[in-house]
């Protein structure tokens, strides 16, 4: 029948995968904030030289089992949800965590509940006792795409972060999931009033520890890359979430990077001659991403093409990645990494920046934001319930 709200099954591989993609751009078509990634970010694209995350040749697909759900009515979409069982994730905590992911669905709960049902039985089925999300597949740190906009619905997001209608929110709370955490991200500007002694604070950290920075190396990107991988693993090991990222995730990292990477702005702190923090801040590719939601505008090509012609030009940057080893904490290498790539920033001709996302007890690195002036002006949630 036409008008009966119907569930399907899209397996990993399938080409009926385009349609699970076309979800989000049907229900947040219209939104002036709603910057939907590249198809080929997530279906891949040999021309752009993509392997999408829903592909069986993504390597987040070597430790992990997934599917995929829409609702439709007819030929209407309503919805869509992904489940996923991370192996590397469960091995490394000792869990059986379920993850359910992109999810996107109309205000309308019943689609919510058959979707979100579809998925628990599914992972229920794969012995897992617990169901986390919404993510991109999973909820592992790095991975993009996480959680549900709960605060901050007027301002668009930067690359690799999630938006969505305001009522998500309460669609999954009457689904009785619960709160399991929350990100921040904090907006910063050349007018932001940093705090007066943190230039003293960071020159006198500089002169007393044998601080020294310098920035990324394009020309060896990959083994710069390789670097961020070993301090951010040490750095975020007892962080909520954390997972160690690969090898293959480190080389898809690089490849992601160099079309928009200023390499000034990745910054590597030395104590001594030793590797002790690295900070990055990105220019946003969301900027000339923004769809115009008419064809053939918002096809991968022409939003790429956009890309490459405005990238030297685009004025915000997303601090994605700050990470301190633990032996080099309390010592003011934050306070000198932030202050220093903030200044270069502003220096370069950028005019605002999202660190993001923080985690709500990481007060380390929200100290430091405010520090230089940060406000919060985003959050998203990621959401727990057991299911066994």
């Amino acid at each position: 029948m036409r008008n009966e709200l119907v569930i399907e099954e899209i397996p990993l591989g399938s080409r009926r995968l385009k349609e699970f993609v076309a979800v989000q751009w049907a229900i947040q078509r219209g939104d002036p904030n709603a910057v939907p990634p590249l198809r080929g970010d997530l279906l891949g694209n040999k021309l752009l030289g993509l392997v999408g995350l829903l592909t069986p040749k993504h390597p987040y697909h070597r430790h992990a089992e997934v599917t995929h759900f829409i609702a439709r009515r007819g030929r209407k979409l309503l919805g869509r949800v992904s489940a996923a069982v991370n192996h590397r994730f469960n091995e490394h905590y000792g869990e059986k965590m379920g993850f359910f992911g992109f999810f996107e669905c109309v205000d309308d709960f019943r689609v919510a509940w058959r979707l979100l049902d579809r998925a628990r039985e599914w992972l229920l089925g794969r012995g897992m006792e617990r169901m986390r999300g919404p993510g991109g597949y999973s909820n592992a740190t790095h991975e993009p795409y996480q959680a549900v906009l709960i605060d901050g619905f007027d301002t668009p997001p930067t690359v690799e972060l999630t938006h969505n209608p305001p009522y998500y929110g309460e669609l999954l709370e009457r689904y009785d999931l619960k709160k399991a955490k929350d990100y921040h991200a904090y907006w910063l500007c050349p007018e932001s009033p940093e705090h007066p002694r943190l230039e003293r604070l960071a020159r006198e950290a500089r002169e007393r520890r044998g601080i020294e920075t310098r920035p990324a190396e394009l020309k060896r990107l990959r083994e710069e890359v390789g670097l961020i991988v070993s301090i951010y693993n040490e750095a975020w090991a007892e962080n909520w979430g954390f997972l160690p990222l690969t090898e293959a995730e480190a080389d898809a990292m690089a490849k992601s990077l160099r079309p928009i990477v200023d390499p000034e702005l990745i910054r590597f702190a030395y104590v001594h001659g030793e590797p002790a923090a690295v900070i990055g801040l990105i220019p946003d590719p969301n900027v000339p991403l923004k769809p115009r939601w008419r064809w053939p505008l918002d096809a991968d090509l022409v939003r790429v093409i956009r890309l490459l012609v405005s990238r030297r030009r685009i004025k915000k940057l997303r601090l994605m990645f700050f990470g301190v080893r633990p032996g080099f904490r309390k010592i003011g290498v934050d306070a000198v990494l932030y202050h220093e790539a903030l200044r270069i920033s502003w220096n370069r001709g950028y005019r605002a920046a999202e660190a993001s996302m923080i985690l709500e007890e990481n007060d380390l690195i929200i100290k430091a934001a405010e520090a230089v002036g940060g406000r919060r002006y985003k959050t998203w949630r990621i959401y727990e319930m057991p299911i066994s």
